[in-house]
């Protein structure tokens, strides 16, 4: 067993995403706190994403379902079919292969937790 304390998990910046056609929430600037990093477990990653005011993440798809669960601020998941604003405690279930993109609102910086398949 392991408890991990978000407070003192290292924060790594993320490479920069194609910014979404049409998006003029901001430059895409993000960052990421790995909670269960690649090699740690046999069936999951997890991390937290924090996303500056107007960053997303860009069109993108997964290998495996991903699941996201806003810890803070306001968001935007969006997939092909429409866009939905996520706030705290929202959860999102993103299909295998589903394009979508998440990030925060021109107005708020947000941060969520990923939990994907290995």
């Amino acid at each position: 067993m392991r408890v991990i304390r978000i407070a003192e998990v290292e924060t790594v910046p993320i490479d920069t995403a194609t910014p979404v056609p049409g998006w003029t929430g901001g430059e895409v600037r993000r960052t990421r706190q790995p909670l269960i990093p690649d090699g740690a477990s046999e069936n999951f990653s997890s991390s937290v994403v924090n996303f500056e005011r107007g960053s997303t993440t860009g069109w993108h798809t997964h290998e495996s379902d991903q699941i996201l669960v806003v810890t803070s601020g306001v968001g935007t998941v969006a997939n092909e079919e429409g866009e939905h604003q996520i706030g705290v405690g929202d959860v999102v279930h993103i299909r295998k292969g589903e394009n979508h993109w998440h990030g925060a609102r021109a107005e708020s910086y947000m941060s969520h937790i990923t939990i994907t398949a290995v």
